[in-house]
């Protein structure tokens, strides 16, 4: 050892060890998995004794529970909060989505997808969507690489079009079939039979995509229609639970989580792999024995008790986080995009405000206190209660969520103090024991409404993203050409997405017109690339000029321009039919050439903005990062 290290330096590693300052650690895979309507009381590790799950029983032995974990009251809210990292209500989506709804989650949004992928994540959602279904509003426009599942939840579909009614039914099922989407592209309609198979192929696509991207760094989100009413566990599991189809359900899901938990202990990921595992809101208590339960919680899915909006929650990630442990530190699913951001090594963007903060430090056992002053809990756009610490204030009446009708006793229309560290059924209100709480709590609201308003919205609220002719993707011949031509919407395109090979434009055989604006903040960088060794196709910069290659049967032919402006300016790259190629800026041909035709085939590879996720195309380096903006990108045919 150097002897000018010293026992001083070594005291000082001692104390960057503790803080968690990490030397070269690299960047964690991330696994995410979502249930839907799974109830606080519906598992082992938080108190079920009517389903078996033993996978997530594991989990909890080797991880940490978090018993304070908070989503929404219901599916869309919560799924805009775990992609945006912001209340829903901030983001304009605090109420559920419909089929064919002309609002969904804004492309202006930061996803944690579109932000893991900057730092060089793959990206894949596994099962259920619900942020909207048009075109502009799917996965794969969100900063997911690969997308595979149902664009909203399992009841809002229905037998294929022109099918007979239901077996049994009363009456003729009149819902719309679901489709079932791979990447952009409706692949077929799910019936009622065959959402039976739904869970088995989520789970197979989840394995094939750790084995796939084994060697990270990689994010997959897997949000499951399971548990949600109507009931459809597979042939394997129906029967087996001691809980009728819901408990069939749920120990099916929790073999699915352990055919995904089995393949990263083989592949031996787990020393650099978080997973977390969690409920989109609570359980559906109108459904009676079909729905869950919530254990000591009193409400379930529609409200704001405890029971509607506070999740069984599993950390896993051996080394980093306790085995055995319990948090129960105030956190939620608005916290995933910052913590995730956080544990990748990037930093939050500072152009909008983001509610959430960076928990890894409760994952790792470091703090037991939240980093976030409260928690809000909101129905729809009405704010409803407030937690700070231990104290619950509610401040309007709560959805008791219990039968078909909300509780409508007086007590329930006052503000209402609760302390959930003594009283966890929110049965004992200290109000008046304890105004200067109350008083505390207060302020907390007025400074909530303050932000994003009452009856109105707020300064604070931002526009969801709005579809001008919204169409049903189940509608033969009327559904959007979602893939297998040009995208429809390139134009919302940020730099570090991806778009597949279902949904990359289609240029074999094509001349091209590449367009987009360019503001630079480095020498080198991609900005679009298409292709790989063999066929495709790239414009970027290196040492500071402006380069196109394409590139037929693995020969590539480049043109070099000058220097690129400082200033933002207007590019556009050309491969005429004849194969001359053209660079342009502002609107003036810079430099020609020509390659031996159009490109032939289309490529395998993906369509990167700002990137080149695979093999590079042109003389760089791949991934060859653009450092800067990107807007308006257009690719169209000659």
């Amino acid at each position: 050892m150097n002897k000018r290290f010293g026992k001083f330096g070594l005291a000082i590693f001692g104390l960057l060890f503790l803080a968690g300052v990490s030397f070269g650690q690299p960047q964690p895979n991330i696994i995410l998995i979502f249930a839907d309507d799974l109830g606080y009381g519906d598992i082992g590790p938080f108190g079920s004794r009517a389903n078996r799950t033993p996978h997530l029983d594991r989990l909890a032995r080797e991880g940490m529970k978090f018993t304070s974990f908070y989503g929404a009251p219901v599916c869309t809210p919560s799924r805009a909060q775990v992609l945006t990292g912001c209340y829903a209500k901030r983001v304009s989506l605090p109420n559920v989505i419909f089929p064919a709804a002309p609002v969904g989650l804004n492309p202006a949004e930061h996803t944690v997808a579109e932000l893991l992928k900057e730092r060089g994540y793959a990206t894949m959602c596994i099962g259920k969507w619900h942020v909207g279904d048009q075109p502009e509003f799917l996965p794969t426009r969100h900063g997911f690489d690969h997308y595979f599942g149902l664009p909203y939840s399992n009841d809002m579909g229905g037998p294929p079009a022109g099918a007979q009614a239901v077996r049994g039914a009363k009456t003729r099922d009149t819902r719309p079939p679901l489709p079932l989407i791979r990447n952009g592209q409706v692949i077929e309609t799910v019936s009622p039979v065959q959402q039976d198979s739904l869970t088995e192929r989520y789970t197979q696509e989840a394995v094939k995509f750790i084995r796939d991207h084994r060697n990270g760094p990689f994010f997959l989100y897997f949000p499951h229609t399971a548990v949600h009413v109507p009931l459809h566990p597979g042939p394997s599991f129906k029967g087996r639970s001691a809980n009728g189809p819901y408990g069939d359900w749920v120990e099916e899901l929790d073999g699915s989580i352990g055919q995904v938990m089995n393949t990263v202990r083989e592949l031996e990921l787990g020393e650099r792999t978080l997973v977390l595992f969690t409920s989109d809101n609570g359980p559906w208590l109108t459904q009676g024995t079909n729905g869950g339960v919530a254990g000591p919680l009193r409400g379930g899915k529609g409200g704001t008790y405890e029971g509607g909006m506070r999740e069984p929650t599993i950390a896993w990630w051996p080394g980093r986080v306790p085995a055995g442990g319990v948090c129960n530190a105030v956190a939620g699913n608005i916290d995933f995009l910052p913590t995730f951001v956080s544990l990748a090594g990037g930093s939050l963007p500072t152009d909008r405000q983001i509610d959430g903060r960076d928990i890894s430090q409760l994952l790792f056992g470091r703090a037991s206190e939240s980093p976030r002053e409260a928690h809000y809990y909101f129905s729809g756009n009405e704010l409803q209660a407030v937690r700070s610490g231990p104290w619950k204030l509610a401040i309007t009446r709560q959805n008791e969520c219990r039968g078909a009708a909300a509780t409508t006793n007086a007590a329930a229309f006052q503000p209402t103090l609760y302390n959930l560290d003594t009283d966890i059924g929110e049965r004992n209100n200290l109000a008046e024991k304890h105004p200067e709480v109350v008083a505390r709590l207060w302020k907390l609201v007025a400074k909530m409404n303050a932000d994003l308003g009452t009856n109105r919205p707020g300064p604070g609220v931002r526009e969801p993203g709005r579809s001008a002719h919204p169409v049903g993707l189940w509608l033969p011949g009327q559904a959007p050409a979602l893939g297998g031509g040009f995208a429809p919407s390139l134009d919302t395109l940020k730099v570090g997405d991806t778009l597949s090979g279902d949904d990359a434009p289609d240029i074999a055989n094509k001349p091209l017109r590449i367009t987009c604006e360019v503001e630079a903040q480095s020498r080198n960088g991609v900005i679009v690339a298409q292709g790989g060794r063999s066929f495709g196709y790239a414009v970027y910069l290196g040492d500071g000029r402006l380069q196109f290659t394409v590139r037929e049967g693995g020969q590539p032919v480049t043109i070099t321009g000058g220097e690129a402006p400082q200033t933002a300016f207007k590019l556009e790259a050309r491969l005429g039919r004849d194969g001359l190629m053209t660079l342009a800026v502002d609107g003036r041909s810079v430099v020609q050439g020509k390659a031996a035709g159009l490109i032939s085939r289309q490529p395998a590879e993906d369509f990167c903005v700002g990137h080149d996720n695979r093999a590079a195309v042109g003389e760089y380096v791949a991934p060859a990062r653009f450092q800067g903006a990107i807007r308006n990108l257009a690719v169209t045919r000659e």
